[in-house]
């Protein structure tokens, strides 16, 4: 998921949700912070990656332990096809790659997504070779490095398998949210993921009744998925949003350049609903206001659930660095501060969100659960 949101996102999504004329449901309407009968999700963003290097088995089973609902695996494809996580397939900032001198001459400049970036990336190693890497801390300024280079990049599978064992142990169902990262590149490649997630997740004992929430920033894949993905199963999909100007990439390579904020209007959002279950927003984009009577509301979220879509909030962190001035606590920009975190949460819930991504799970159950 992208770090960085342009403040015209609270204008442009607030104008969009109060100006426009409501529009008919085209799915049972989702329940609002009045109405829910069941708490908000709480997701493991890339595992637990406030504690330990993101997306590593570690990560993932950490924020199991701390009481994530569902855990995230963004997918990208190795040269030989298999489904591993990583946030970006040029891993350079999250493993040990660039210290390895048998992998130097790997070390290229690729066009993903319309933008140059040079590194190590995931499409030129075999699956084999990327098990010899360690992962790393992607924020060393911030978080702990206490846990480099012990962890391996993992499967798709061995995430699978490590979600169905600690449901078993515990006794409660771990679902998952896959986020599947530049489909259209992949594609590109002859390394389309869309079907090799749906046959792993369909093979898997698990995950045939577990909830699987399918993510992407991008439309036409999600779009693909909705004609194999009936409603009502335990599979469903998520249309991530980003920075309102920048436009899912799908849309570009198709000649049909479409922006985020375009697809935040009502009307829009009941075009979203025909092959989405929820919208992804940034936290930013829910732009608490307060009613007559005081009541905090969001024109997004009101809007999403107008359409009968959820809505699913990324991404809550708990160091001074990600949380808004009135959030902060004392320290500099790596202290931690888990009362403000919590505080955030919560004042998002109030909004009636439907679930949200948190970097320590920990945090989000207190927020949720209570202290």
């Amino acid at each position: 998921m992208p770090h960085r949101l342009t403040a015209a996102l609270l204008a442009l999504l607030l104008m969009a949700g109060c100006t426009a004329t409501p529009l008919p449901r085209a799915t049972p309407m989702p329940p609002t912070s009045e109405t829910r009968t069941t708490p908000p999700l709480v997701i493991g963003h890339r595992g637990a990656s406030a504690l330990r290097p993101e997306h590593t088995l570690e990560a993932y089973r950490k924020a199991i332990e701390d009481g994530a609902d569902l855990i995230e695996p963004d997918l990208v494809s190795t040269h030989d096809g298999v489904l591993v996580a990583r946030h970006e397939n040029e891993i350079s900032g999250t493993t040990d790659v660039a210290s390895r001198p048998e992998f130097a001459v790997r070390r290229t400049t690729r066009t993903i997504d319309g933008e140059r970036v040079t590194g190590w990336f995931t499409e030129d190693f075999t699956l084999a070779e990327l098990k010899t890497l360690r992962a790393r801390e992607r924020l060393p300024d911030l978080r702990s490095k206490a846990w480099d280079d012990r962890f391996e990049i993992p499967t798709l599978a061995e995430i699978l398998d490590l979600a169905a064992t600690e449901s078993a142990a515990r006794g409660r169902v771990i679902g998952l949210a896959p986020e599947l990262k530049h489909p259209t590149h992949f594609a590109s490649l002859g390394l389309a993921m869309e079907n090799k997630l749906l046959d792993a997740l369909n093979a898997h004992p698990h995950t045939r009744t577990a909830p699987v929430m399918i993510q992407s920033f991008e439309t036409a894949n999600l779009r693909t998925l909705r004609e194999r993905i009936p409603r009502g199963s335990n599979l469903t999909l998520l249309q991530l949003y980003g920075d309102p100007n920048e436009k899912p990439y799908d849309t570009v390579a198709a000649g049909k350049p479409r922006t985020y904020a375009s697809l935040a209007t009502p009307e829009a959002l009941r075009e979203v609903a025909t092959y989405a279950d929820a919208i992804g927003p940034h936290y930013l984009a829910l732009a608490a206001r307060n009613s007559a009577d005081g009541t905090p509301r969001s024109a997004l979220v009101e809007a999403a659930h107008a359409a009968g879509l959820q809505v699913i909030v990324y991404t809550f962190r708990p160091e001074n660095h990600f949380l808004p001035g009135d959030y902060r606590g004392t320290g500099g920009p790596a202290a931690r501060h888990d009362a403000g975190s919590i505080r955030q949460i919560r004042d998002a819930i109030a909004l009636g969100i439907d679930g949200f991504f948190t970097d320590d799970p920990a945090v989000g159950r207190r927020a949720v659960d209570g202290d």
